[in-house]
C-alpha cells in the first residue's frame, strides 16, 4: 500500500479538527432543549421557569469545547447507571448547585463524555435571574417562614408580597416599627421655677397674687422673710403701704405683703396719714 504524501495527510486531519470543533460549538435544538426542560419540569415550573423561556436560553448557549476526541461510547451517549455513579460521585456539590440526579442524568444522556466527567451541567439561567425579580411563590414562602413577626409587626402577606416582587433578590425587608415606639411621648410638664422671694400661692384675701420679687401672699411668709423688719401691705396700683391695723391691711384687691426695707427699691411709700408702729 502507497503511503499519502505528508502535506495531504496534515490537510486530512486540518479538516477532521475543524469539522470536530464545528461540531462542539454548535447550538442545541429545540427538541433536545424542550426535553431537558420536561425531565425536571416539577422543579422548573416551581421555580417559575416556562418551557418557552428554558428552551431560548438554551438554544442561546453554546456547548462547552471538549479537548478529549470523541469515543464510540460518545456516539452513542453515556448509559444511565454511567450517569448516575457520575452525579452520586459529586453528589453534595450537585445538591448544593441544585443539580438533581434526574437531571443530570438527562443532559448526561443527550450530551456527549467530557474531559471531566464529575463536573455537573451548567444549568441555563432562569427567568427570575434574567429580570432579578422573585416569583410570586417565593416571596409567599418567605412571609410565612417568619409568620408570626410579621403579624406582630402589622405586615399583611398582601402587602409584604408588592415589596418582595419590586425589590427582587434584595433581602427581607426589615420589620416595621410598631405604631406604639413611633409616637413620641409628650414631654412631661416642667415644674414653674420657685422663687425664693416671691410666693405663687394665692391671696386668701381673693387680692392679686403678688408679681414682683420680695412680694407675698400671705403675712406669715413675709414675716418669715423679714426677720426683725416691719411687714406692711403694698397697694400695687397706688404704690402706697399701710401699716397692721389700717382698715385696707391685707384687703386691697391688687396688693401684696412686704417688708418694709423692701419698698423703696420698687417706688412704693408709706401713707401720708399713717404713723409707724415702731
Amino acid at each position: 500500500m502507497r503511503k499519502l504524501p505528508a502535506a495531504l495527510t496534515c490537510m486530512i486531519l486540518g479538516g477532521i479538527l475543524g469539522l470536530s470543533s464545528a461540531a462542539w460549538t454548535q447550538q442545541k435544538t429545540a427538541k433536545a432543549c424542550q426535553a431537558e426542560w420536561r425531565m425536571d419540569k416539577a422543579a422548573n415550573q416551581a421555580k417559575g421557569v416556562t418551557e418557552k423561556a428554558y428552551v431560548a436560553e438554551c438554544r442561546a448557549s453554546v456547548a462547552t469545547a471538549r479537548p478529549a476526541a470523541p469515543s464510540p461510547q460518545a456516539a452513542t451517549g453515556k448509559t444511565v447507571k454511567a450517569c448516575q455513579e457520575e452525579w452520586r460521585a459529586d453528589k453534595a456539590a450537585n445538591q448544593a448547585k441544585g443539580v438533581t440526579e434526574k437531571a443530570y442524568v438527562a443532559e448526561c444522556r443527550s450530551s456527549v463524555a467530557t474531559a471531566q466527567p464529575a463536573a455537573p451541567p451548567v444549568k441555563p439561567a432562569s427567568p427570575q435571574a434574567a429580570t432579578g425579580q422573585k416569583t410570586v411563590k417565593a416571596c409567599q414562602e418567605e412571609w410565612r417562614a417568619n409568620k408570626a413577626t410579621n403579624q406582630a409587626n402589622g405586615i399583611t402577606e398582601k402587602a409584604y408580597l408588592v415589596r418582595c416582587r419590586v425589590g427582587g433578590t434584595a433581602a427581607q425587608p426589615p420589620p416595621a416599627i410598631p405604631v406604639s415606639q413611633t409616637r413620641a411621648a409628650p414631654p412631661a410638664p416642667s415644674a414653674p421655677p420657685v422663687s425664693s422671694t416671691v410666693n405663687p400661692a394665692p391671696s386668701t384675701n381673693g387680692s392679686a397674687a403678688p408679681v414682683a420679687a420680695n412680694q407675698f401672699s400671705t403675712e406669715a411668709e413675709a414675716k418669715g422673710h423679714c426677720a426683725s423688719d416691719t411687714v406692711v401691705w403694698v397697694n400695687l396700683h397706688s404704690k402706697i403701704y399701710h401699716y397692721a391695723g389700717h382698715k385696707t391691711y391685707g384687703k386691697t384687691k391688687a396688693g401684696a405683703y412686704m417688708c418694709e426695707r423692701d419698698t423703696a427699691a420698687q417706688g412704693m411709700r408709706a401713707s401720708k396719714n399713717e404713723k409707724h408702729p415702731g
